[in-house]
């Protein structure tokens, strides 16, 4: 019975992966490619405050420091906005 209970967890779990994986695709496939206009955090201008590398939000567009940074701002717009799709704005990177 205990095995039983474990695969049955385990096909839960996989079943779970294969929602995300499948809502990642989608996501993906949605956003039209939004190339950095700004080497800047927006926020931390605002704030006089630096920045280590930079992410760019394909949903709305905002150029955001990243998580190395010590605010993190690209990481709090996702979790306030739930935007799921950044890419790196720093000059020279794909």
């Amino acid at each position: 019975m205990k095995y039983m209970n474990l695969c049955l967890k385990g096909t839960v779990r996989r079943n779970k992966m294969a929602e995300f994986r499948a809502k990642t695709c989608y996501d993906l496939e949605r956003v039209e490619l939004k190339r950095p206009d700004k080497y800047e955090c927006e926020e931390c201008v605002a704030k006089g405050e630096k920045w280590v590398h930079l992410r760019k939000c394909q949903e709305c567009g905002l150029t955001l420091c990243c998580d190395s940074s010590p605010n993190q701002h690209a990481r709090k717009h996702f979790h306030n906005t739930k935007h799921p799709v950044l890419i790196s704005a720093e000059p020279g990177e794909n």
